[in-house]
C-alpha cells in the first residue's frame, strides 16, 4: 500500500489544477449541506426539548363560566386546572420587554410549576398576594439581562403590580395573578391544561380526545381549544424559511461535485492509459490502480470537506440564532449528526462519483495500455466533421463545433455542469426577483413613501403638538403630499377564542395603500363590514372567506365578515376600517396616541425635505423614508444566494477549463498539424473556446428550464414555511429582459471556462507539439 501512496501523491502534485476544482466545489458543497442539514435538525427539536421539559400542554381548552361551573370542570379530567380567567387590558404605560399594550388573557394560578404547563420564572418572584401579577413575557438571550420593569395596571377598581415575569412554552395565558385575586375579579372564562400519552402526533387525534374529556359538559361550555401543534408549526418556520433554499443549493453543489469528479478521473484515465500499463508492468494489481485513481480524487475531496464544515458549521449556527431569536427555547445549537453526515457523506459521495471511470482502468490490459496513445479512436466523429467542413463557417469554427463528438462521455459531463451552473443563476435570479416583489408589496414602498410615527414620553421623546386630526391635517398641508392615513393597532378580544386579534384600523383613504398586491384571495376592505386576514390567520384560527370574526370587549360587541385573505405569518392580524372598531373603543381619539401615518406624495418630490418640513412643523413627529431598509430575512437569504452562485459559477467554469486543458492534452498532435499547414494561434483558440460555445448555449437553455422548475417549486415552500401564502404575482417573475441575461450566462460559463486554455493551446510550439504522443 506504500507504493500506492506514493503513486497517487505524484498524480495529485501533477495534476494540481483538477485537485483544485474537485477540492473547491467539495468545500462548497459540504458547506451547504451542513447549513442544510443543521436547519433540517432544528425545525421541530428545540421545541420539542423545551416542551418535554416544561412538560407542555397538549391542548389549552378555554370555558365559558356563564355555562358551567369550576365544579364541573374540575371533573373534566385535565391534567392541570381548571384556572378562572378573566381579560386585562395593558396600557401603553406598562413597560416590559416584549410585552405589547392591549387586552391579554390572566388566569389565576397559585404555582408557576405542576403537571401541566410548568413555567419558566426568570424575573422576579411569583404574586402571593393581592395587588400582584406576572406577566408572559419570553427570556432573554443572556441570562444576565435586567429587564425594564415599570407602570401598573387596573382591572375591575385594582391595581396590579408587576412582581415578575414568567414564560409559557403552551402559551396558556398573558399574566397569572392568585387565585384569591382572580374570585375578586369575578372571572367569566377558566382553562384546563390537557397533557396525554399516546398517539397525539395528529389534529384528528388531539380533537378527538378532547370531545371525549368534555362530552359530559353542558353543550357551548367549551369555547376554544388550543392545540400545541399549531405552536409547534410556528416554531419550526423560522429555519423552515431557509431550508427550501439551503437544500437546493446544496444539491446542485452536489451534482457539481459528482460531474467533476467524474470527469476529472475519467479524463485521468483515458489521458494516462501508457501509465496505467506502466504501473502494472511493475506489478501493480489492478485493485491497486484502482486504488491509486481513487485516492487522487479523495485526497482533495478530504482537503475540501474539512474546511467546508469548519465553514458550514458557524454559518449554522448564525442562521439558528436567527431563525430562533425571540422564539423563548433557549440556545439553539447545531447537532453533531449533520456534520457527521456531511463529512463522511460527502467523501463516500467522492468517492463513488470517482469508482466508475476508475474500474476502466482495472479492466485494461498492460500489453494494450502501453501500447495505446493519448489521442481519441480513428473515426470517431469524422462523420460531423466532414458535413460541418461543407459549410460556408470558418473553419476553425466548424472544427470546433464537432470537437465534442469526439468524447461524447466527457462532454455530457461537461454540459451537465454547465446546466447546473445556469440552473443556479437562474434559481438566484428568480429567488431575488420574488423576495423584492414581497418587499415591496409588504412595505407597501412603492405606494406609501413616508410614515411618520409619533414620539412616546416613556421613552424620552417629545409627543406630538397636536392630536390625529390636527397631525393629518398638518400632513395634508404640506408641499407635495398627495394623500394621508391614519394607522392605529387596536388589539381586541374574539368571541368564543382566547387569543385576541390585533387590528390595523385605518382612518382615511384607505384604498391606495398598496396592499392589493398582498392579497392571496378575496378583495380588499371596501366598507366598514368588512376585515382582511393573514393566511397564518384563517389556518390558525380555522376560518375561511365569508365567516364572521365577532369582537367583544367590556359587553360592547362588533361583527367583521372576512372579505380577503393577505400574505402573513402573523396568526392574530386583521384589518378594518376604523369606524368598524370605534364602538368597541369610546372616548379614545382614533386609538390613543399610538397612531402613525401612511404618506403618499406626487411624483419628483424630495422625500429628504419633506421629512425635513415634517420634523420643522412639529418634532414630537418622527418621519421614516419608507422606501428604505429591507427585511432581515430577505437580505440574508439574496446574500447567501449570491454567494452561492458566485461559487458554484466559477466551479463550473473550471470545469469547462480541465475539459479543454483535458482536450488539448489529447489532441496536442492534431494541433501541432493543423498549425503546420497554416492555421494561426487566433484560429486555434477559436476553434477550442467554439467547442465550448456550442455546450454553453445548449447548457443555457436546459439550465434556465431547470432553474425556473426549482424556482417554481421553492418558493412556495418557504412561505409554506413560514406560515403565508403568496399572491400568483410574485410567481411571475420570468420575461424576456430577464432571460435575455440568463440565456448569455451558459455561455459566459463556457466561454470564460474556455478562453484561458485554448490560449495556451493556440501558443502551442508546432515542434512540440508533432513529438507528442
Amino acid at each position: 500500500m506504500r507504493a500506492v501512496w506514493r503513486v497517487a501523491q505524484r498524480a495529485v502534485r501533477r495534476r494540481r489544477l483538477q485537485t483544485f476544482v474537485i477540492g473547491l466545489v467539495v468545500l462548497f458543497s459540504t458547506a451547504s449541506i451542513v447549513v442544510a442539514l443543521a436547519l433540517l435538525a432544528a425545525l421541530s427539536a428545540p421545541f420539542d426539548r423545551a416542551f418535554a421539559a416544561t412538560r407542555g400542554a397538549h391542548v389549552v381548552a378555554s370555558f365559558d363560566l356563564g355555562r358551567v361551573s369550576l365544579d364541573q370542570l374540575a371533573g373534566a379530567g385535565g391534567t392541570a386546572g381548571p384556572y378562572a380567567t378573566t381579560t386585562v387590558d395593558l396600557p401603553e404605560s406598562v413597560l416590559a420587554p416584549g410585552v405589547r399594550p392591549g387586552p391579554i388573557t390572566v388566569a389565576g394560578r397559585d404555582d408557576p410549576g405542576g403537571p401541566a404547563d410548568e413555567l419558566d420564572l426568570w424575573w422576579g418572584r411569583w404574586p402571593t398576594g393581592d395587588g400582584e401579577i406576572v406577566l408572559n413575557a419570553m427570556p432573554p438571550a443572556n441570562p444576565d439581562f435586567e429587564p425594564a420593569i415599570g407602570g401598573t395596571i387596573s382591572h375591575g377598581g385594582r391595581s396590579l403590580t408587576i412582581v415578575g415575569l414568567a414564560y409559557s412554552v403552551s402559551h396558556s395565558a398573558g399574566g397569572w395573578v392568585t387565585t384569591a385575586q382572580m374570585a375578586a375579579f369575578e372571572p367569566t372564562g377558566a382553562q384546563v391544561l390537557y397533557r396525554w400519552t399516546g398517539d397525539v402526533s395528529t389534529q384528528a387525534a388531539l380533537d378527538s380526545r378532547v370531545a371525549a374529556a368534555t362530552a359530559g359538559l353542558p353543550a357551548g361550555a367549551l369555547a376554544d381549544a388550543q392545540s400545541y401543534l399549531v405552536l409547534r408549526t410556528t416554531a419550526a418556520s423560522g429555519p423552515g424559511r431557509y431550508l427550501p433554499f439551503l437544500a437546493i443549493f446544496g444539491v446542485l453543489g452536489l451534482a457539481v461535485a459528482v460531474l467533476i469528479v467524474t470527469n476529472v478521473v475519467s479524463g485521468a484515465v483515458v489521458s494516462g492509459f501508457r501509465h496505467i500499463g506502466v504501473l502494472k508492468s511493475l506489478g501493480f494489481t489492478p485493485r491497486q490502480v484502482v486504488a491509486v485513481y481513487l485516492l487522487m480524487a479523495g485526497l482533495p475531496a478530504l482537503a475540501g470537506v474539512l474546511p467546508g464544515v469548519a465553514v458550514g458549521y458557524p454559518l449554522a449556527e448564525a442562521m439558528l440564532d436567527d431563525a430562533f431569536s425571540g422564539a423563548g427555547l433557549g440556545r439553539v445549537t447545531v447537532a453533531l449528526w449533520p456534520v457527521l453526515v456531511a463529512l463522511f457523506g460527502m467523501l463516500a459521495v467522492v468517492l463513488l462519483a470517482a469508482l466508475v471511470p476508475a474500474l476502466r482502468s482495472h479492466r485494461i490490459p498492460a500489453a494494450e495500455a502501453i501500447s495505446a496513445g493519448s489521442a481519441p479512436r480513428a473515426g470517431r466523429a469524422l462523420h460531423t466533421q466532414r458535413r460541418l467542413a461543407g459549410t460556408r463557417l470558418p473553419r476553425s469554427v466548424s472544427l470546433g463545433l464537432g470537437l465534442p463528438f469526439s468524447r461524447p462521455g466527457r462532454t455530457a459531463l461537461t454540459a451537465a455542469a454547465v446546466v447546473l451552473g445556469v440552473t443556479t443563476v437562474t434559481f438566484a435570479a428568480g429567488v431575488a426577483a420574488s423576495l423584492g416583489r414581497f418587499a415591496d408589496a409588504r412595505d407597501n414602498s412603492e405606494s406609501v413613501q413616508v410614515e411618520v410615527l409619533p414620539g412616546l414620553e416613556k421613552f424620552g421623546e417629545p409627543k406630538p403638538q397636536g392630536n390625529p386630526a390636527a397631525t393629518r391635517q398638518m400632513l395634508t398641508s404640506l408641499t407635495g403630499t398627495t394623500g394621508v392615513t391614519a394607522v392605529t393597532d387596536v388589539t381586541v378580544p374574539v368571541a368564543g377564542s382566547t387569543a385576541p386579534v390585533r387590528l390595523q384600523v385605518f382612518d382615511g383613504d384607505y384604498s391606495a395603500l398598496g396592499y392589493q398586491d398582498q392579497l392571496v384571495r378575496g378583495h380588499w376592505l371596501a366598507g366598514p363590514g368588512d376585515t382582511v386576514v393573514t393566511s397564518a390567520f384563517l389556518r390558525g384560527r380555522g376560518a375561511d372567506l365569508g365567516d364572521t370574526v365577532t369582537l367583544q370587549r367590556d359587553g360592547r360587541r362588533a361583527e367583521l365578515t372576512i372579505v380577503g385573505e393577505v400574505m402573513g405569518d402573523d396568526p392574530d392580524e386583521a384589518y378594518a376600517e376604523w369606524a368598524a372598531v370605534q364602538p368597541l373603543t369610546p372616548g379614545a381619539p382614533f386609538g390613543g396616541d399610538l397612531v402613525r401615518y401612511l404618506v403618499r406624495l406626487a411624483p419628483a418630490t424630495d422625500v429628504e425635505a419633506y421629512l425635513a418640513a415634517v420634523r420643522q412643523a412639529d418634532p414630537g413627529l418622527m418621519p421614516v423614508d419608507n422606501s428604505r431598509g429591507a427585511n432581515e430575512f430577505i437580505v440574508t437569504v439574496v446574500s447567501i444566494s449570491v454567494v452561492l452562485t458566485v461559487m458554484l459559477s466559477i466551479v463550473a467554469a473550471l470545469g469547462v477549463f480541465q475539459t479543454v486543458v483535458l482536450n488539448t492534452h489529447e489532441r496536442r498532435r492534431d494541433l501541432g498539424m493543423l498549425k503546420s499547414i497554416g492555421m494561426t494561434p487566433r484560429q486555434v483558440t477559436a476553434m477550442m473556446v467554439t467547442s465550448m460555445a456550442m455546450l454553453g448555449a445548449l447548457g443555457g437553455l436546459l439550465g434556465i428550464a431547470v432553474g425556473m422548475v426549482a424556482h417554481k417549486v421553492s418558493v412556495p415552500l418557504v412561505a409554506a414555511a413560514a406560515g403565508t401564502d403568496i399572491p400568483a404575482s410574485m410567481m411571475t417573475v420570468w420575461q424576456w429582459p430577464v432571460l435575455l441575461p440568463l440565456l448569455g450566462s451558459g455561455l459566459a460559463i463556457a466561454v470564460l471556462g474556455a478562453l484561458l486554455p485554448a490560449r495556451s493551446a493556440g501558443r502551442l510550439p508546432v515542434a512540440a507539439a508533432l513529438r507528442s504522443e
